[in-house]
């Protein structure tokens, strides 16, 4: 048996994105016998709740296409005072008397959409030579880490008072939801941190069609989710009988009804790869069988 799938994980308190990762690879040995390569789309930090897709077998290869999609957060920040970590888990660091209404907050979100520069953490993974942001800063060494481009699509307040807000974050891959209560609360002159966070969408995996893992144990073919699926945003085009062979070997051929930009090459109706139109050519960029 060869499984080629995903599974979305909603992912409880405290465990973490690699625990997750484990269980998953453990689950799929015991109910095949084979021994699979399963990863995250995304980590989500231990605090965190939500929406983890993992990828078994081939799927693996979607993971750099499929993790730039669009993300979305459902975020508490609590402003007036804020952590060595940017969440709930850090130790305080400052705290002022500073009171935020609905109002304030909202005159500043449009400063912080779009295409911006964000300053990574200190508590981070961000690569700093040979370690990671947060092994210098558990030393209690200074880093100035340099700002990133992400893209921050939408942020809506929800509700909130008493300096606690909930917030929605569109945004896409790279983003730290942490940074973003940082930036709101230095824009109204205070102090700010991230309280709790679920992510509630991941491109096409959401709430809805997660699974608790308990549920995936109990019944693991129920919740797979096929690359077909995984990838129905994208046309698909079937490779006539003809070409199949060439198109196997790698050989560029010429079609004149070729889908625009990205789209999902198929023989016999089973997904073969990514493929793309350069130059009226059939290109396949990434291989998945």
């Amino acid at each position: 048996m060869s499984v080629c799938a995903f599974v979305n994980i909603r992912k409880p308190q405290d465990m973490t994105s690699s625990d997750a990762v484990v269980v998953v690879r453990g689950i799929m040995r015991r109910v095949t016998g084979e021994r699979y390569k399963v990863g995250h789309m995304g980590t989500l930090d231990p605090m965190a709740t939500g929406v983890l897709p993992v990828a078994i077998g081939k799927a693996t290869r979607l993971f750099d296409f499929l993790s730039e999609k669009r993300k979305t957060y459902v975020a508490e920040f609590v402003f007036g005072s804020t952590t060595d970590t940017l969440d709930a888990w850090g130790t305080e660091t400052n705290r002022d008397d500073k009171v935020v209404t609905k109002e304030q907050i909202e005159a500043v979100l449009p400063s912080l959409i779009g295409e911006i520069d964000q300053i990574p953490p200190s508590y981070s993974a961000k690569s700093v030579d040979g370690k990671r942001a947060y092994e210098y800063a558990r030393k209690g060494v200074e880093l100035s880490l340099p700002a990133k481009k992400v893209n921050i699509y939408d942020i809506k307040l929800l509700d909130g008072e008493d300096n606690k807000f909930h917030f929605e974050i569109v945004c896409g891959a790279g983003t730290y939801i942490r940074a973003i209560a940082r930036d709101i609360a230095s824009a109204l002159g205070t102090y700010g941190y991230m309280s709790a966070l679920t992510r509630t969408e991941s491109g096409l995996f959401n709430l809805d069609n997660s699974v608790d893992i308990k549920d995936f144990e109990a019944a693991p073919f129920d919740h797979l989710i096929t690359m077909e699926k995984a990838l129905s945003f994208l046309p698909f085009y079937e490779i006539r009988p003809e070409y199949r062979k060439k198109v196997l070997n790698g050989i560029k051929i010429a079609f004149d009804d070729l889908p625009e930009g990205t789209f999902v090459a198929t023989i016999d109706g089973k997904v073969f790869g990514l493929a793309e139109s350069v130059a009226g050519n059939l290109s396949i960029k990434l291989r998945l069988v």
